[in-house]
C-alpha cells in the first residue's frame, strides 16, 4: 500500500503530470499490461523510471526509452505500453526526477540545464538495473525522441553493451570521436520536412562508414518533426499518421530481431 501510494504522489507530482497529453492517458489506464514506478540509485541519487513488461511466458529483451525535451510525459509512458504490447520490456528513466514545471518551456530550460555527466550517469545506472531484470533475457536495446533521440545516437557511442539504437528525429553526430565507440547498429527514423535535424544526416552516414559502423537512416515523406507523437494525437495529419504506422512497422520488424 506504501509503495502505491508514493507511486500516485510521484504521478501527480511529476513532469508527467504536468505536462500530460490527455489523450494518451487511455491507453496507460486500460493496458493490460503490468506498469509500475521504480525508483533507481544513480550516483549519490535517485532518480524514478517507469517500466512495463510484455505478456509473454519466455524471458525478453529489454529497451531503454529516452524521453523528448518536455520530459516523461503521458505519451513516451504510452510509448513503454506500446512496447510491451510488441514483446520488449520498456523501461524510461525520467532524467528530470525531483523536478516540477508549470509549462512546457520550463521543462526544455530544465533539460538544457542537465550535464553530460549526470545524463550519462543516469542512463549507466538505469541500463545496469535493466541489464539485471529477472524477467530480462539480458539484451539491452535503446531508443530516443526528439531530444531523447539525439541522446540515444550519443550515448550508444558510450555503452558497448547496447545491442541496437533506435533514433527517432535526433540530433546526429558530426565528429569521429562520437561514433568510434558505436558497438550497435544505429536505425534512424526522421520526418521529410525537418530539415533542421536531417541537414545533419549525411555528415552522420559518411563518419559512421568510415568508422565501419551499422548506420540506415529512413525518411517519412510528408512527416514532420515528433511525428510519432503526432501521428498519434487527435486531429493529426495524414502524413505524420502514415509516418508513424511506417515507423512502427520497421521498428517492430527490427524489435524480433534482438537476440
Amino acid at each position: 500500500m506504501k509503495r502505491l501510494i508514493l507511486s500516485l504522489a510521484y504521478a501527480l507530482f511529476s513532469t508527467s503530470a504536468v505536462l500530460a497529453q490527455d489523450w494518451a492517458k487511455p491507453r496507460l489506464n486500460n493496458s493490460p499490461r503490468h506498469g509500475e514506478w521504480i525508483d533507481i540509485k544513480s550516483g549519490d541519487r535517485t532518480i524514478k523510471a517507469f517500466i512495463v513488461y510484455p505478456e509473454r511466458k519466455d524471458k525478453t529483451p529489454v529497451v531503454l526509452v529516452i524521453h523528448e525535451i518536455f520530459g516523461l510525459t503521458d505519451w513516451v509512458r504510452g510509448m513503454c505500453d506500446q512496447l510491451a504490447e510488441n514483446g520488449v520490456i520498456a523501461i524510461a528513466p525520467d532524467l528530470l526526477s525531483g523536478q516540477t514545471f508549470a509549462d512546457a518551456d520550463g521543462a526544455r530550460k530544465a533539460i538544457s540545464a542537465l550535464t553530460k555527466e549526470q545524463i550519462q550517469s543516469d542512463l549507466d545506472a538505469t541500463s545496469d538495473y535493466a541489464l539485471k531484470i529477472p524477467a530480462g533475457n539480458g539484451t539491452l536495446a535503446i531508443c530516443g525522441f526528439c531530444w531523447g533521440g539525439g541522446v540515444t545516437f550519443s550515448y550508444a557511442n558510450l555503452n558497448p553493451k547496447l545491442k541496437a539504437a533506435y533514433s527517432f528525429y535526433g540530433q546526429t553526430p558530426d565528429n569521429p570521436s562520437q561514433v568510434v565507440g558505436i558497438a550497435c547498429p544505429v536505425y534512424g527514423f526522421y520526418g521529410e520536412n525537418d530539415q533542421r535535424i536531417n541537414a545533419g544526416i549525411p555528415k552522420a552516414q559518411e563518419l559512421m562508414k568510415a568508422a565501419g559502423k551499422k548506420y540506415e537512416p529512413v525518411i517519412y515523406k510528408g512527416a514532420g518533426h515528433g511525428f510519432m507523437r503526432e501521428g498519434e494525437a487527435p486531429g493529426a495529419s495524414e502524413a505524420n499518421k502514415k509516418a508513424r504506422e511506417d515507423a512502427w512497422a520497421r521498428w517492430k520488424t527490427l524489435l524480433k530481431q534482438l537476440p
